[in-house]
Parts: C-alpha cells; structure tokens; sequence
C-alpha cells in the first residue's frame, strides 16, 4: 500500500475517560489512530476531513458514548467575509509584525505559561510541564509553523499552524493576558485566512466547535463556518445553536 494513501482499514484505540475540558460536569473519551500506522501530512489531511484532529503526533476523535458535540469546524477561505468586528480587529492590530518559525522555543513556553495561568486555569493543562508543551504542540510527521505576533520586541502571542497540503489547521493559539483587549485570537485566525487565501488554499480548519462551551463558542463568528455532521460538510446557521 502506498504510505502517502489513507489506508481503507485501521484501528481505533479507545482512551480511559477523563474530565471534559469543554462542558463542566462531563466526561469525554476519544479514539486514536492506531500509532502503529505510517502518518504522513497527505494522509492526515484526508483524516482531517473526516473530523479527526492531532495532539502532538496523534491523531485522534472525540468518541463519547452520551455526547457527540464536538463538532468538527472549518472556514471555506474563498468565501468567508469578516464581519464589522473581525475588520475592526484587524485595524487594531496593523501594528503587529507576523514571524514565522519552525520550532517551538522557551519564549513560547513562558507565554503559554502565562495564558493558562490567567486565561485557562482550570482546563487541565500543566503550566509548568515543559515536556507536555512540546509533546501537545510539536509533530515530527508534519510541517509545523510558530506564528509570533511582534510588537516591537515584545513577543504579544503565537499560534500553532499545521501547514498541509491544501488547507491550514490552527492547532493552538495563546497570547498575553495583558494585552486581551486587542483580540489576539481572532487576529491569528484572520490572518490564517489571509495567508490561505494567498496560498491559494480552500480551507483554514478551527478544530472543534462546542455549543454550550464559551471556549469554542467564537467559531460561530466565522461566515461562512462548514461544519461536519452525518459524514458530510455542511454550511453551519449561525442563527443555531446546535446541529
């Protein structure tokens, strides 16, 4: 079998169930691809669009027995117009100056420390493993881009990009808390969406939208948001708040 083909059969290891980072009072399991199986950046593109996400160099799906509202969410870049508040924090944020890396570095660490701290104290990450960072962030089967947002020399925020071969997928994003009013995060997506639409790429991937969870809840304002459902893409109605 080519190795660069998504194979037509592989297994699925089911993880023990852990608290739900997403709705409170939730337990949540997901199912992994066999790691034994030769991951490569075409591969995981075709398992991207079937809903599954990587940690690390996993790659996995949300498989809960009672839930299924992890719902698997991706922006169509030719199509997508930002609304008056996206415009607004891109005008914000023209001071800022894009660097782009290829390796995860201890200035990364300490700003990633500093948003949990602040910003995701109770989501179950470690702030001060060093280890889980790079093992949650970094691939060795895939490109992986660092995007700094610089003003000046003060490093304001970074976002994990995986660069794929017709799409980009924000794995992570975290930014000074100090700075929470300029509205890192959806700047980091709006110029994901820039760079694809230069690149000529059809599809920026969020991960997965949540209804009911305030984290995942800002995907909704992407126009048009595709959302997978019944084994299909669909054009999401932001005016739902569920499928």
């Amino acid at each position: 079998m080519n190795p660069m083909r998504p194979p037509e059969r592989f297994s699925l290891f089911l993880s023990p169930e852990h608290r739900c980072g997403y709705l409170p009072d939730r337990s949540a399991r997901n199912a992994y691809i066999d790691p034994a199986i030769s991951m490569s950046a075409t591969r995981y593109s075709w398992l991207l669009e079937q809903g599954f996400r990587r940690s690390g160099g996993h790659v996995y799906r949300p498989y809960c027995q009672h839930c299924q509202l992890c719902i698997p969410a991706r922006i169509p870049v030719s199509s997508f117009n930002p609304n008056r508040s996206q415009r607004r924090c891109a005008k914000r944020n023209e001071d800022l100056t894009l660097r782009i890396q290829s390796k995860l570095q201890d200035r990364h660490f300490a700003l990633y420390r500093d948003y949990l701290r602040h910003r995701h104290e109770d989501g179950g990450m470690e702030p001060d493993n060093r280890e889980a960072f790079d093992m949650f962030l970094h691939c060795a089967w895939l490109e992986v881009q660092i995007w700094e947002f610089w003003l000046g020399d003060e490093l304001l925020a970074f976002s994990v990009i995986d660069r794929l071969p017709a799409s980009l997928s924000a794995v992570y994003t975290c930014y000074r808390s100090d700075h929470a009013a300029r509205g890192l995060g959806s700047f980091a997506v709006l110029q994901a969406l820039d760079y694809a639409r230069s690149a000529d790429l059809p599809h920026v991937y969020l991960g997965y939208w949540v209804p009911g969870s305030r984290k995942m809840d800002y995907k909704r304002q992407y126009q048009p948001l595709e959302v997978f459902s019944g084994g299909l893409w669909r054009v999401f109605d932001p005016a739902h708040t569920r499928i």
